[in-house]
C-alpha cells in the first residue's frame, strides 16, 4: 500500500519516457531518416533506365526529340523510385520499431515527415546529379544525330508518398503484432477476491 499522501503514479509515468524525451526521439528519428534519402537518390541515379534523346538541326534552330517514340524509359524511371521508395520505407519502419518498441504517435509522425523528407531530397539530388536539364545546350556539346540521355525526371509525383505511406502501414503493423500491451486496468485478485490494483476494495466479507 503507497504511504499516506503519496500521489499515484500511472502506468506512462513508470514505464514511459514523457513527453519531452518522446518530441526529441522523435526529432532524431526525423532527421535520421530524412538523411537515408540521400543513399535512396543515388540509387535511383543509377538503377533508372535512360530516356534517350536525339537532335537535329532545323536552319539555324536545333530541335530535340525522343529517340524512341514508343520506349518505357520514362515509365520506368517513375517505378525505379516508387520500388526504391517502397523498400527504405519498409527499411526504415522495421529500424525504428527494434530501436523503440514503444512506438508513440511523435514517432510515427517523425517517421512519415522524414519519409517525406527523404523522398524530396532524393528525389532533386537525383536530379541535380543526372545529366544535363538544358537539352538543348546538351544536343550542341554531343553534335547534331548523336544519342544523349533525357534529365532525370519523376513524372508521378505521387512516389513522393511511397516511403512515409509504407513506413506508416509497416509500423503500425508491427506495433499491432510485436508492440508492448498496455498495462491492465485491473490488478490480480487479492486473498480470492477480485480487487483493484492496489488490493484496497475487494470484495470480502464484512464481518
Amino acid at each position: 500500500m503507497p504511504p499516506a499522501g503519496a500521489r499515484p503514479v500511472s502506468a506512462y509515468e513508470q514505464d514511459g519516457p514523457g513527453w519531452a524525451a518522446e518530441i526529441r526521439e522523435a526529432v532524431v528519428v526525423m532527421v535520421a531518416v530524412a538523411l537515408c534519402g540521400v543513399p535512396l537518390g543515388l540509387l535511383w541515379l543509377r538503377l533508372a533506365p535512360r530516356v534517350p534523346l536525339i537532335a537535329d538541326v532545323s536552319g539555324s534552330n536545333w530541335v530535340v526529340y525522343l529517340k524512341d517514340t514508343e520506349g518505357e524509359q520514362a515509365i520506368g524511371v517513375d517505378g525505379t523510385f516508387t520500388l526504391l521508395a517502397l523498400a527504405f520505407g519498409v527499411l526504415s519502419a522495421v529500424v525504428v520499431f527494434l530501436v523503440r518498441r514503444r512506438g508513440g504517435v511523435p514517432l510515427v509522425v517523425a517517421l512519415c515527415v522524414g519519409g517525406l523528407l527523404g523522398s524530396l531530397l532524393a528525389w532533386r539530388l537525383g536530379v541535380w546529379l543526372g545529366p544535363e536539364q538544358d537539352v538543348v545546350a546538351h544536343a550542341k556539346a554531343v553534335g547534331k544525330g548523336v544519342t544523349f540521355p533525357a534529365p532525370l525526371k519523376l513524372q508521378a509525383l505521387g512516389a513522393l508518398l511511397a516511403w512515409s505511406l509504407t513506413a506508416l502501414l509497416v509500423h503500425l503493423g508491427l506495433t499491432a503484432l510485436f508492440g508492448p500491451r498496455d498495462p491492465e486496468m485491473y490488478g490480480p485478485a487479492v486473498d480470492g477476491a477480485h480487487g483493484y490494483g492496489d488490493g484496497a476494495h475487494g470484495h470480502g466479507s464484512h464481518g
